[in-house]
């Protein structure tokens, strides 16, 4: 039995775990949230009781009553992070208080109970202990991190939910795009919106993740690797891509990011990415930036990168940009500089191989 404040999680491994060959064999190439360990972690709330049965077991189908909450009203929210192996061979984790903490912030947004900060990290601490042994040996591998949460109760009508599962699940991660090109293409949705305000665009949730998929599935059709989004009321102003904060790159030194105004997720490697700008000399600009803007100042040359980040991808740069209205390439088409400056030292750094000067990383074993 583990504590976490006045949890106990119980421990009940798997007894038939995957065998060392077969894992061997999946994590030579284990692409992006496909493969899954053997182990997850389950805490139960209901009100007036708070939360409780809190464990580590055996990764399994979950049982649902077909009338669950879920299923009918969407109260659901989730976290995603990684946990690195350093250069030193320890595993550590990059920032997970600030994930807990916007855990909360989302569930306070879809009215639904706070997990602790505490209890979060132990729920994650744990998980990875038990599935050290899958970390990918592939180049930038990690084992990417699922904390989730959904309302269970079982009943049919619109109001919080009063019974709720904290589950966190692990994946073994390689690259996040397959495209294998150095910079990826955008296309911009004009006919769909990702949030508007007063909505749920700053909190992680489903189906913030649901709405996008249409303009997904239109940037596939013309072989677009991200959609961006534009503000629900003016279809004009640069908000983010369906999954990833975006950054632009000025000629003078500049770096400008869409301001945080409650439609768009404050992303935690958004937050780095601008402390490491700041360091690098850089005036960081959070401020509208309008499509319009944004190919002016790519055909003038006033723009000379422009990049998406987030956990899973990074930091990726931005290529060419399509839309109804025509393309247009940025810089050279390929990844700028500072881009992959920018990469490499928050890379450097989630990874241990230059020195932590923020605290950023946790080491657990």
């Amino acid at each position: 039995m583990a504590r976490a404040e006045n949890l106990e999680f119980l421990i009940e491994k798997s007894d038939s775990p995957t065998s060392v060959e077969a894992r061997q064999a999946q994590l030579a190439d284990p692409g992006f949230g496909t493969l899954f360990t053997d182990h997850m972690v389950m805490i139960k709330y209901r009100e007036g009781q708070g939360w409780h049965d809190a464990r580590l077991q055996k990764r399994e189908p979950i049982a649902m009553d077909p009338a669950s909450s879920v299923l009918h009203y969407a109260q659901e929210i989730f976290e995603g992070m990684k946990a690195y192996r350093l250069a030193d061979g320890t595993t550590a984790l990059f920032r997970p208080e600030e994930n807990a903490r916007r855990f909360q912030a989302s569930a306070r947004r879809m009215a639904m109970p706070e997990l602790p900060v505490s209890t979060f990290m132990q729920s994650i601490e744990l998980l990875v202990d038990v599935e050290r042994d899958w970390f990918p040996p592939v180049d930038g591998g990690s084992l990417y991190l699922r904390p989730f949460m959904f309302a269970s109760e079982v009943f049919l009508g619109v109001r919080p939910a009063k019974e709720y599962l904290y589950m966190v699940i692990a994946s073994p991660a390689g690259a996040y795009f397959k495209s294998g090109a150095s910079a990826v293409s955008i296309w911009v949705s004009t006919d769909y919106s990702r949030a508007a305000t007063g909505g749920t665009g700053a909190a992680k949730c489903g189906g913030n993740y649901a709405a996008s998929l249409v303009a997904q599935a239109e940037a596939i059709e013309r072989d677009c690797d991200q959609v961006v989004f534009l503000d629900a009321a003016e279809h004009r102003w640069v908000e983010e891509l369906g999954g990833m904060n975006v950054f632009f790159v000025m000629d003078d030194g500049r770096l400008i990011t869409p301001p945080l105004s409650g439609t768009i997720l404050p992303g935690i490697t958004r937050e780095s990415i601008m402390m490491l700008a700041r360091e690098e000399g850089l005036t960081v600009e959070e401020r509208p930036y309008a499509i319009d803007q944004w190919e002016a100042d790519a055909n003038s040359g006033k723009l000379i990168e422009s990049f998406a980040c987030g956990t899973a991808a990074v930091v990726t740069p931005i290529g060419t940009v399509k839309s109804e209205k025509g393309d247009f390439t940025i810089g050279s088409g390929g990844p700028g500089q500072l881009t992959g400056k920018l990469r490499a030292r928050l890379a450097d750094i989630q990874r241990g191989v230059v020195e932590d000067k923020h605290g950023w990383v946790k080491r657990l074993f």
